[in-house]
């Protein structure tokens, strides 16, 4: 049975939704009460938050890139929870100008399909009763989705509070909470957004911090009185074919950036999957047949990349043979080299003659889909993938075959191609620097 549930969303990011989400399942867990996180969009760092905080695995939902089928199925996860919380992405109606597989995007795509009323995170600083208007637009710009209510972020004090609460009660806008300024609780971020869940030391602490907060300042009874939603049986997880049936996956600080639906559908598929780290030296296991290398920051680490000399022989080696691919940071890793923020040049694994610089940032962003060239493990020629691209890397050189004609959400050629390189023993190097979410 399919719980009800309620997508938290805002106008803008950097609004506060996820120190809501955050505090929300953590408090709810201390409480007993089993919820299933999601995260719409194609953000692969929340996932790993929500997962911390609740004890469940979050899954992306994302309309542009995944079918109405794929999403449902994805919702069944949540079977056996007694609450459904989804995090959005950006503002609650921000996405591309051509609709995808089920919609352009947009976090209100996805509580519109699952019949999941929205809770509007409103940053109130600079304003009163005009905030009102703010939320009036919201619950008014689309039929289909519905405004359950809001919660007031950064409230300067009691009486600004009072002023915020006259404007909503004019309008007929439910108030859930109103949280003061906590700067302390706040996730630390860099450029990519929020720093990794497996870098914070101090997360369990934080997390209850933030329960604590949010259990102070929000009604959480009508919060949960307010969820509902219209899904009930919920087709089985689409199929995922897996890149090989034993994958040797990096993971680790530089390598972590993996969609959770991949790894949870390959392993659906009867593949097993063989982590190491090449943070610690590690060459992927002997005896996989292909090898997955995720995004991540190895920007923030080339210089231990470059030491690990174990790490890039074994890569090199297990390449001869068998499919080696790589995405984004995994892709800048296989490569020829990589120039830090500082302008010193660390020498990657060599596979690909890719070159990429941090010295000049440029950033590269958007959905991307792809009409491969040559195939990548668990993908023909031909077959057509689709992702996310975000990276700040300046690319020097792309010598190496193209893999794909690449193409954005307005169908335009975009030139990251990706690569593809053949070696003699029969196995194959392939690369992309966008992160796949689903085949076509």
């Amino acid at each position: 049975m399919i719980p009800p549930g309620l997508l938290i969303s805002a106008p803008a990011s950097g609004t506060g939704k996820t120190t809501l989400m955050l505090g929300l399942l953590a408090a709810l867990r201390a409480e007993g009460v089993a919820v299933q996180p999601f995260k719409s969009g194609p953000d692969y760092i929340d996932p790993a938050f929500h997962t911390a905080a609740s004890g469940r695995a979050s899954f992306n939902l994302d309309s542009w890139s995944m079918d109405r089928a794929r999403i449902e199925g994805l919702v069944g996860n949540a079977d056996g929870a007694e609450l459904i919380l989804g995090e959005g992405s950006m503002g609650l109606f921000d996405g591309v100008a051509k609709p995808g597989a089920c919609g352009n995007g947009a976090s209100a795509d996805v509580a519109a399909l699952m019949g999941w009323p929205v809770v509007l995170v409103l940053d109130v600083s600079g304003a009163a009763q005009s905030v009102a208007a703010t939320a009036l637009g919201f619950r008014e710009m689309r039929p289909d989705v519905e405004l359950a209510g809001v919660v007031l972020n950064r409230v300067a004090s009691p009486r600004h509070e009072t002023l915020v609460r006259a404007g909503m009660e004019a309008v007929g806008i439910k108030v859930f909470g109103a949280l003061p300024r906590r700067v302390e609780i706040e996730m630390p971020e860099r450029h990519l957004g929020l720093v990794q869940a497996g870098e914070q030391e101090n997360l369990p602490d934080l997390l209850g911090q933030a329960a604590a907060f949010v259990a102070a300042h929000v009604d959480i009874p009508a919060f949960r009185a307010a969820a509902r939603g219209t899904l009930q049986n919920p087709p089985a997880p689409a199929k995922i074919t897996p890149p090989g049936q034993r994958i040797a996956l990096a993971q680790d600080n530089a390598f972590a950036f993996v969609y959770p639906h991949l790894l949870a559908g390959w392993r659906a598929a009867g593949a097993e999957i063989l982590p190491f780290s090449p943070l610690a030296d590690q060459a992927p296991d002997d005896s996989a047949d292909c090898c997955w290398l995720p995004g991540g920051y190895p920007e923030l680490h080339a210089g231990k990349l470059a030491a690990a000399a174990h790490f890039r022989k074994g890569l090199r080696d297990f390449a001869e043979t068998r499919p080696v691919h790589g995405e984004c940071g995994g892709y800048m890793a296989m490569g020829a080299g990589i120039i830090d923020k500082e302008g010193t040049r660390h020498e990657m694994a060599g596979l690909l003659g890719l070159e990429t610089s941090f010295a000049k940032r440029k950033m590269h962003l958007g959905y991307r889909q792809a009409d491969l060239n040559a195939p990548i493990p668990g993908h023909s020629t031909r077959a057509e993938l689709r992702g996310h691209e975000f990276h700040y890397a300046t690319i020097l050189a792309e010598p190496d075959a193209p893999l794909a004609r690449i193409t954005d959400a307005n169908d335009l050629e975009v030139p990251e191609t990706g690569s593809v390189r053949e070696f003699a023993g029969g196995g194959r190097a392939t690369g992309t620097f966008f992160h796949m979410i689903a085949a076509l």
